[in-house]
């Protein structure tokens, strides 16, 4: 028998962009010996049949992936009935509920969900009513959590990463898991209440809510890519921090520069968090390993010093609180809504219904305004915002798109207001973050 040759096979590629016409006279006048191939660089596992720029590879696989250093994670909830267990009205929740399925409506089985970018409903978490609950992560955000959201994979461009402290829809940050829907990893486990204070750290045996205060749970990571963390920073790890204020940062957390360097001794799981979503957020991290996030969940490097890592602590800090609504600078409000109508919005939110107004903003922006109905219009939106994408949706649009023929209540039309100011704030911190010499 005759010794198998095992030497890969070569693959060429040519790129032809053009109408149909010109494709066919292309392929009319050529010959597979006269069209100038582009070798590929054959490389396991993927063997990818296109040409990927894989420069920066060696840098990029020193960091951790996030899906080895959270322990537990999983895509977000698929009810396969979004129309009838999930509404932004508890009153219409429950008579949809009660309508469909025949049955009396529990209360205690309503949680607010993550539907969309800044967009939160009111779900009816009954598992047995979900197609798909996501229980063995959920459950851990039904008490005092938090959870980065980012996806496997995203194939045109990646602009994927959220954070959540309540439970998530699968199609949170965009829909399809290639185009980037998110996986979800909570920054904690809680004991199960079924397993007497027992953790199902698989996830999978146990079912229940979970049970316990804040002080009996424990951080969902990687103990050893931690423990090389802290080696990497000379400092201590420490479970819980020093104080803390339900999902806000904790006091001692980013209160001033001196803080973050050699006088901050120990760290926490919330820290390792932000530093990770200031990564994420980093527009030359995204662009100099773009063709790694198309077909992987990211890696992060670990930090460069305990100065760098500090400093984008606290601008992923800044984000997760604006990201999250909670920062007090989401209502200092950029915009207005200056007339009076019946709120209704009846514009597509197309092209025509965008204004852009000349001189509105200071002389390095634009901005425009947005007309919801014949009548009124929210004024003063930043340019930037508006055309702003986190994952695959731009929020300032989308949120307007959702809500066609409703009436916007008072604290809807506020929180459209922050909204914009959050989507002005993450631009700007993101160029913040790009002053940072990230590995």
């Amino acid at each position: 028998m005759a010794k198998q040759d095992k030497t890969l096979a070569k693959v060429f590629h040519f790129d032809l962009y053009g109408k149909r016409q010109e494709k066919y006279d292309f392929l009319n006048e050529n010959t597979i010996k006269s069209i100038n191939w582009n070798e590929l660089d054959n490389r396991e596992p993927e063997y990818f049949f296109v040409k990927k720029d894989f420069g920066g590879k060696n840098k990029y696989e020193k960091g951790f992936k996030i899906d080895d250093f959270f322990k537990l994670n999983s895509v977000g909830i698929v009810t396969s009935k979004d129309a009838v267990l999930i509404n932004d009205s508890i009153e219409k929740l429950m008579a949809k509920v009660e309508s469909y399925f025949n049955i009396e409506f529990n209360n205690q089985l309503i949680q607010k969900i993550a539907y969309r970018v800044f967009d939160v409903r009111y779900l009816y978490y009954d598992t047995k009513l979900i197609d798909r609950a996501r229980d063995k992560v959920m459950r851990h955000l039904l008490k005092q959590n938090i959870a980065l959201v980012a996806p496997k994979q995203a194939i045109k461009g990646f602009k994927h990463t959220f954070v959540s402290n309540i439970v998530c829809d699968k199609n949170l940050i965009d829909s399809a898991g290639q185009f980037g829907a998110g996986n979800v990893f909570p920054l904690y486990l809680y004991p199960d209440k079924t397993t007497d204070g027992m953790f199902a750290e698989d996830g999978l045996s146990q079912k229940g809510s979970p049970a316990g205060s804040p002080q009996d749970r424990k951080p969902n990571l990687n103990m050893e890519i931690v423990a090389e963390i802290a080696k990497k920073l000379a400092l201590e790890f420490i479970s819980e921090p020093l104080a803390e204020t339900h999902g806000r940062a904790s006091q001692r957390e980013h209160t001033s520069q001196q803080n973050h360097t050699s006088q901050q001794e120990v760290f926490a799981p919330i820290d390792i968090l932000d530093y990770i979503y200031a990564v994420l957020h980093s527009p030359t991290y995204r662009e100099k390993y773009k063709e790694f996030l198309k077909i992987d969940f990211p890696r992060v490097p670990y930090p460069k010093n305990t100065k760098v890592f500090w400093q984008l602590v606290k601008l992923g800090s800044e984000l997760r609180q604006i990201h999250l609504l909670e920062s007090e600078k989401v209502e200092e409000y950029i915009t207005s809504y200056p007339k009076d109508g019946n709120n209704t919005i009846t514009t597509k939110i197309a092209k025509k219904d965008w204004e852009l107004i000349k001189g509105a903003c200071p002389l390095d922006s634009s901005c425009g305004r947005i007309w919801i109905n014949d009548q009124q219009y929210f004024d003063n939106i930043p340019l930037v915002a508006w055309e702003f994408y986190i994952g695959g949706y731009q929020p300032a649009q989308k949120w307007l798109k959702d809500r066609k023929g409703r009436e916007l209540s008072f604290d809807d039309i506020l929180h459209y207001q922050k909204i914009i100011v959050a989507l002005s704030e993450t631009d700007r911190i993101m160029k913040e973050i790009d002053g940072i010499k990230i590995e």
